[in-house]
């Protein structure tokens, strides 16, 4: 259970909050990089920490990412002509360039003093993994580009998508490193999703509902162990990798692709879910990237023309209590994601955390709550903050059976850093 104060702390994100200092220092995924098809596109509104900003290519394909509202008399630029090496309001002609300096006061002509002194507030920004990233924090501070797995893989080993979730980032965070609701909220889907049958794993989950946890530090955040009761006297373990401040890794079953996630702050009651699927070492088959895109696995099906799920508060997420009564659906709701994205969203904006009884099956919520809270400390005193660097996120997901005598921390680390471009470690 977390003090008022505590909770408080870790889930308000907005600028000069304790934990807003912190995400702020790491790159963010922002948009996927076709959202900005090309040079000169349509602008692209984004809103990221509390903050409204307009993301756009401009003529010479850099990418710019600046407040939203013009500094003249504040109009939005989602509004604006996108030309000439620079987004312009179309109110009054105001022109601002990737870094948003403005650079024509059309009402002052070119040597006027004003338009030298505006400037909008701007961030930088990369394409990586077919992501594009900012960087929101001080620009001395600026880290290496992220360096996670599914982002160095070919661009056909992996597919990505993300969705809207109506709650803060953290509950949302803490699902992805809870393992021990899958026996219970996924169990339908174990057994007819096809980016999840046919491992040998998911007979442990449903046989053994009472899972061991174990949880050990590394460089970049934390390695999170299930362990459940496997045949001749063994434990299958399935080790998620938590690297600050919100990437997760889930670990694969049988043959199927990885899985990843990063849960983005929007503002303080929404969050991007960030859905990663890859492969270290081959091609993304057509039928897997067909799954995917049909909402299979960890991904959705959506309200055209946006990032909101079909299913999702408004529809009671499409709720069937016949498919819960008959075991189809455990909660009654279709699909992995939305399974945990409607139980989390009940929580309410910001759970309560002032409320909750914790066991020892939320070790690895208790353990990722403590280190945010000790890098946002760590982060205001100059000292150091986990996941920065490149190394620090080399880690992957594994899941293994091992004898009873040996712990993931030593038997299983083949698995968990490997070299890239070899076969996950999977059952």
């Amino acid at each position: 259970m977390l003090t008022r104060d505590e909770n408080d702390a870790l889930t308000r994100t907005g600028a000069e909050t304790l934990m807003g200092d912190l995400l702020r220092r790491y790159w963010i995924p922002a948009l996927h990089d076709w959202e900005l098809p090309g040079p000169d596109c349509p602008p692209v509104r984004v809103k990221l920490l509390g903050e409204r900003l307009i993301a756009f290519r401009d003529t010479q394909n850099r990418l710019g990412l600046i407040d939203e509202f013009c500094a003249h008399r504040g109009v939005s630029l989602w509004f604006g002509r996108n030309e000439e090496c620079g987004l312009r309001c179309p109110y009054h002609g105001w022109k601002y360039d990737v870094t948003g300096q403005c650079v024509d006061l059309p009402s002052e002509g070119d040597d006027g003093p004003m338009r030298k002194r505006m400037k909008l507030k701007s961030y930088p920004c990369i394409e990586a993994g077919g992501v594009v990233w900012t960087y929101m924090g001080p620009a001395e501070l600026r880290p290496e580009p992220p360096a996670l797995e599914w982002v160095r893989v070919l661009p056909r080993q992996r597919y990505v998508s993300k969705r809207l979730q109506e709650s803060n980032y953290l509950q949302a965070i803490e699902g992805g490193i809870d393992s021990s609701h899958v026996s219970f909220l996924h169990s339908g889907a174990l057994r007819t999703d096809p980016l999840f049958v046919g491992s040998k794993g998911n007979e442990y989950n449903e046989r053994d509902l009472m899972p061991q946890f174990d949880v050990a530090e590394f460089d970049g955040g934390l390695l999170v162990g299930a362990r459940r009761n496997a045949e001749n006297g063994g434990y299958y373990w399935r080790i998620t990798p938590y690297i600050m401040p919100w990437h997760t890794i889930i670990p694969p079953r049988a043959g199927h692709p990885i899985g990843a996630h990063a849960w983005v702050p929007i503002d303080d009651h929404n969050c991007w879910a960030w859905s990663i699927n890859y492969h270290p070492r081959r091609e993304l088959s057509e039928a897997e990237v067909g799954a995917m895109k049909d909402g299979k696995g960890i991904h959705v099906r959506y309200v055209p023309g946006t990032f909101t799920p079909l299913q999702n508060r408004s529809n009671d997420y499409l709720m069937d209590r016949a498919a819960q009564k008959a075991g189809i659906h455990y909660s009654g709701v279709e699909g992995i994601a939305m399974q945990d994205a409607s139980l989390q969203e009940s929580m309410g904006p910001i759970q309560d955390r002032t409320r909750e009884n914790l066991c020892p099956t939320d070790r690895g919520v208790v353990m990722m709550r403590r280190l945010l809270l000790q890098a946002a400390e760590a982060n205001r005193a100059g000292g150091r903050i986990p996941g920065l660097a490149a190394a620090e996120q080399h880690v992957r997901s594994c899941a293994i059976v091992l004898p009873r005598e040996q712990h993931f921390k030593e038997h299983a680390r083949h698995g968990l850093f490997p070299a890239l471009g070899t076969d996950p470690v999977t059952v």
